[in-house]
């Protein structure tokens, strides 16, 4: 049984790959990507929990910029889960807009985060570590970039105790079966199986 409660709110909070084409009219409107996925498999397992999922996605958004909008996009909203999944664009601005972002402001941002959401709301935390693969090829050298923000997530999980979805070694061992474009074809921005890989990943996080 998972372990989400009855009548919970569940928000996504994240970038283009938690946005994925949502409609901004429509409150519940949750995009075509993982978030759709798990509500709708959730949903079909658990019809009793009468769980509502909300998705706050922005495409192009960095952890400072779910920082700016955290008081209209989740604290206003009351969620009791909160799942968060930031940080590739974080990485890529230094790579295509000389625009980067250090690991101890990242870190900071999404504390920041962490610390409002469990301070205001006492709502459960799921942290999604960001990943990126190597299509094209110079992708490799933005792991110099990302490991460390990888590193900053994982510490962050485990000074607040959140459920944490290993994102980066899972779509890592998935592409040794397929070669990595199977699974995002520029690398960061997964297919249809990428976001299954997620919703999956996430699931079995809170036991559904």
């Amino acid at each position: 049984m998972s372990i989400i409660e009855e009548n919970a709110v569940v928000l996504f909070q994240g970038d283009s790959i938690t946005d994925t084409g949502r409609n901004r009219e429509v409150s519940g409107s949750l995009g075509t990507g993982y978030a759709n996925l798990i509500a709708s498999q959730f949903g079909l397992k658990y019809p009793e929990k009468n769980v509502s999922f909300l998705n706050r996605g922005c495409s192009g958004n960095r952890a400072v910029d779910l920082e700016r909008r955290w008081q209209t996009d989740c604290l206003d909203l009351k969620p009791t889960w909160v799942s968060i999944y930031i940080g590739i664009n974080d990485t890529w601005r230094r790579y295509d807009n000389n625009d980067p972002t250090s690991t101890e402001a990242y870190y900071s941002s999404c504390r920041n985060l962490i610390v409002q959401t469990k301070e205001r709301l006492d709502a459960n935390l799921i942290l999604i570590e960001p990943f990126v693969l190597p299509v094209p090829e110079d992708r490799r050298a933005w792991r110099e970039d990302l490991d460390p923000k990888i590193i900053a997530v994982r510490a962050l999980a485990e000074e607040f105790k959140t459920l944490y979805v290993p994102l980066d070694g899972l779509f890592a061992a998935a592409s040794m079966k397929t070669g990595p474009a199977y699974w995002a074809p520029d690398g960061v921005h997964p297919s249809a199986a990428g976001h299954a890989l997620i919703a999956e990943a996430w699931l079995k996080a809170v036991k559904a």
